[in-house]
């Protein structure tokens, strides 16, 4: 999937095909469709330097881009079944 990434110093909305929007904030990156590519409007955004495309399969091949990672289980920790007791009871 291509990816683009907002080259302004201010959040844009980016129109896509189907009336949907892209809300980028400065500098970040978003996925889009092979069809949202050919769009007119956005086509417009990085004719004129506000929006560029970039190659996001280089990052897929080293990994998540985000850095997330999922928990893992943890020893000694419950999955807490019943209701959480505070207070003096």
């Amino acid at each position: 999937m291509p990816a683009v990434s907002n080259k302004t110093p201010k959040p844009l909305s980016v129109p896509l095909p189907g009336g949907r929007t892209l809300h980028l904030g400065p500098g970040k990156t978003g996925q889009i469709s092979v069809k949202a590519a050919d769009h007119a409007p956005l086509k417009k955004l990085i004719e004129g330097g506000e929006l560029e495309i970039v190659d996001d399969t280089a990052q897929h091949a080293a990994g998540p881009a985000t850095g997330k990672r999922g928990r893992g289980f943890m020893l000694g920790h419950t999955s807490g079944g019943g209701g959480r007791r505070s207070g003096d009871r």
